[in-house]
């Protein structure tokens, strides 16, 4: 996968790299309304099955955009993705709140904005006159 682009988990022995992707994006802004509202719905979810429901969605999300990204390159050799009933029998209530800090992770270098000043760009350009 690309360098610091994800967040990396073990689910069942596996290891599996968590990627916002824009088609991860776009599958968080049908079910969520957005991004913003995504930590908002996770927190006020109405019972503690629901929560679990959501997060096991939201990590097979992410754990199968490196699956797919790897079946786009290697087309002769591909992956299975993960489903989310087996991620919930290869994972623990304790292992999946442990994954909050990999989902948070990911969710912020998929986001990221690098912003490079126009002066580091040419130097010359900003020196001051006479």
């Amino acid at each position: 996968m690309e360098e610091g682009r994800g967040a990396l988990i073990d689910i069942g022995g596996e290891e599996y790299e968590l990627i916002l992707t824009t088609r991860a994006t776009k599958a968080i802004a049908g079910r969520y309304g957005g991004l913003e509202n995504l930590g908002e719905k996770l927190m006020h979810s109405e019972n503690f099955e629901m929560a679990l429901d959501e997060i096991v969605w939201l990590l097979t999300l992410l754990a199968n955009q490196s699956v797919l990204i790897y079946n786009l390159k290697h087309k002769d050799t591909p992956k299975e993705l993960l489903t989310e009933e087996e991620v919930e029998l290869l994972t623990s209530p304790l292992q999946l709140a442990s994954y909050k800090n990999a989902i948070t992770e990911a969710m912020l270098r998929g986001t990221a904005r690098n912003v490079v000043s126009e002066g580091a760009e040419n130097p010359l350009k900003n020196t001051p006159a006479g």
